[in-house]
């Protein structure tokens, strides 16, 4: 019965959704009150009825209703209850049904914090993304129902996929979603301002919030990701340029550089189009992602379906929103001339490098992602695009972004003294200089890459450090006036370091890790990187919904026991699938992280193990941006509501 009236949820959730595609589009166009208001109550009933038909899917799998083929085939008895539940979003059903939610709650949103934008904006934003809405009903109802019964439900299910049946993963696709579908608000708000024939600096007030949430929720997203991939699937690396992991990371790279771009709307009334044009390919971006996930075209180890038929229709879904877009763009770009003029020495066109850098990087991944694809259809050729392409064409964007960030975000508006700027920073340049000279004169034989890339993370890091202190003014007090910066200054300034430190990390992991694989006897040890690596035991364990060949290994340093770890390898029975579990042995400066594989004919145990220096630099900087972005995001100037705002009479804006 519940599954039956989730299933009519969802249905009345795409019959809402058409009314408020409709209905408050008209209004706005007529001037007419009461249709634009329909639009507020029509979000918070389709968002009340998407979220009514999740809690049946969840309710299905949390009582392993195998009634339901999804439960069937996704889900299974014996299976720990935080793995029920995340299996809801764990296949391609349910994950499309939490994306359709995910845009309902961006509606519910500005329908309920909304309310000083402007009457006819509001209703054409929320149209829009009803637009959206009921696009993604129609392919979840039409090709990719997750209420279809079985005939003969059997007595269990075929369990989840084990790979997902991990912490880290469980919560990666509803952060990364959250990100992903929040760009939707992004693409409303621009194609609703080309409607309306205004982009103004009041606008690019209220579409940063969304844009920043969005950004926030990819960065939690893609870290989580990465910290999955660095531990569980046991090959010692943390981004592999996956076409799924390049699908969720070009959306972010846009989203920074709209970031970016719509402060200088907001401050300026300039690079409109620009802006505009990027809240547009944000979102397309994030639907080509669904599109790669999903259609079967490109390989992945990530990838939730291989349905042609799926494919065709997120194709035609992602055309027909691009194209129309894109048209309404090219017929109303006279309606985005800039007001504000600029010298070439400024922040805004520091700004404009910045999206430049982000821009064309993002090109460069997507043409290693797709070129795959394009080569077999036009050339019949099959090849692949790995890590070396990626490394060699992203990287060199990533150092000039690094190095243009701390004198960019110190230059003042319309123009600016280079060398005042310089003169700030000198102390931030000597010490990064200094950092990579010591690691240069600490390697031998080896790359720049280390050197490097600490440089540019000591150098962002401390320029974020000079760049928030420089806003203190002169004179006595300065901590004092630290404190009562706004949260904007703070999280800026967090979030460039952030950056700071995943380059530092990335750089060392990249430069200076050390690789040993072997084969162990019980008893044995190896050395690694003036480390020694005993192997105790090795025995069988049964878990909850597999069995474990678990490994005992003492870490040692100069003779001294530092850590007991214990890496595993599982074989989940009903999915006839194995698994490796990396132990880790954490630290600030490194990690030591091992893999027992399989016994051996002539008797001991594959074991592969890893030295990785400043590898929890690469998720503590994520951490850090995301955490930046909060920052941003909670000061009460980029609040939704903050830019219609009335001031009293003789109190100056910040």
């Amino acid at each position: 019965m519940i599954t039956e009236l989730g299933h009519f949820a969802l249905i009345l959730a795409f019959l809402v959704a058409c009314a408020q595609a409709v209905i408050p589009l008209v209004g706005a166009h007529k001037r007419w009150p009461g249709w634009m208001a329909f639009a507020e109550p029509a979000a918070t009933i389709q968002l009340l009825l998407t979220a009514a038909s999740f809690a049946a899917l969840t309710w299905a799998f949390v009582t392993s209703d195998f009634s339901l083929r999804l439960v069937t085939l996704n889900s299974h008895t014996d299976k720990p209850m935080l793995y029920k539940i995340t299996g809801v979003w764990g296949n391609h059903e349910g994950s499309m049904l939490l994306w359709v939610l995910i845009v309902t709650l961006f509606g519910g949103a500005v329908a309920w914090f909304g309310a000083n934008l402007p009457p006819s904006l509001k209703a054409r934003v929320l149209s829009v993304q009803a637009m959206i809405g009921a696009a993604f009903f129609a392919f979840i109802l039409l090709t990719s129902n997750p209420f279809l019964r079985m005939a003969t439900p059997p007595f269990n299910g075929q369990d989840l996929n084990p790979l997902l049946q991990d912490p880290g993963l469980a919560f990666h696709p509803p952060f990364l979603y959250l990100g992903y579908v929040g760009l939707s608000m992004t693409f409303s708000f621009a194609v609703a301002a080309l409607i309306e024939g205004r982009v103004d600096a009041a606008w690019g007030r209220w579409v940063r919030p969304y844009t920043l949430a969005a950004w926030i929720f990819l960065t939690i997203g893609i870290g989580l990701g990465s910290w999955w991939a660095y531990y569980e699937l046991g090959w010692g690396g943390f981004w592999f340029w996956d076409p799924v992991e390049n699908a969720s990371f070009m959306p972010w790279l846009i989203a920074a550089a709209l970031l970016h771009s719509a402060i200088v709307v907001e401050k300026r009334e300039s690079l409109k189009s620009w802006t505009i044009l990027l809240a547009i390919i944000a979102f397309g971006f994030s639907m080509v992602g669904a599109f790669i996930t999903r259609s079967g075209v490109l390989t992945s180890v990530h990838a939730f379906a291989t349905d042609p038929e799926r494919g065709v229709f997120l194709l035609g879904i992602t055309a027909a929103f691009m194209m129309g877009a894109l048209t309404l763009f090219a017929a109303r770009a006279n309606v985005m001339q800039a007001r504000g003029v600029f010298s070439m020495v400024s922040r805004e066109s520091v700004l404009v490098l910045n999206n430049i850098l982000l821009a064309v990087a993002c090109f460069v991944v997507f043409i290693g992602t797709m070129w795959p694809l394009i080569a077999e259809m036009a050339f019949d050729r099959k090849l692949s695009v790995g890590a070396p392409f990626f490394n060699a064409a992203f990287t060199p964007f990533m150092v000039l972004l690094g190095l243009v960030l701390p004198v960019g975000a110190m230059m003042a508006w319309k123009r600016a003294t280079v060398g005042r700027v310089v003169r700030q920073l000198i102390p931030a340049f000597a010490l990064a200089v200094a950092i990579g000279a010591l690691a240069w004169a600490m390697q031998s034989g080896r790359s720049a890459l280390g050197p490097v890339g600490l440089f540019l993370g000591a150098w962002l890091v401390a320029g974020a450090m000079v760049d928030i202190w420089s806003r203190t003014g002169r004179g006595t007090g300065r901590l004092a006036r630290l404190t009562r910066l706004p949260r904007a200054d703070w999280g800026k300034a967090v979030a460039h370091g952030g950056l700071g430190v995943t380059m530092a990390g990335i750089a060392a992991m990249m430069a200076w890790e050390a690789e040993d694989i072997r084969v162990l006897q019980v008893g044995e040890d190896l050395e690694i990187a003036g480390y020694g690596l005993r192997l105790d035991e090795v025995h069988q364990e049964q878990g909850p919904n597999y069995m474990a060949t678990k490994a005992t290994f003492t870490l040692s340093q100069n003779g001294r026991e530092i850590a007991e770890m214990h890496p595993e390898k599982r074989i989940y029975p009903v999915a006839q699938m194995p698994t490796t579990e990396a132990a880790l042995d954490n630290g600030v400066l490194r990690d030591i992280y091992v893999v027992i594989g399989d016994p051996q004919e002539g008797g001991g145990w594959a074991v592969r193990s890893y030295y990785k220096p400043l590898a929890n630099w690469i998720w503590g900087g994520a951490i850090l941006m995301a955490l930046g972005g909060a920052l941003s995001l909670s000061d009460r100037r980029y609040r939704v509501a903050a830019g219609a705002r009335k001031l009293p009479q003789g109190v100056p804006a910040e």
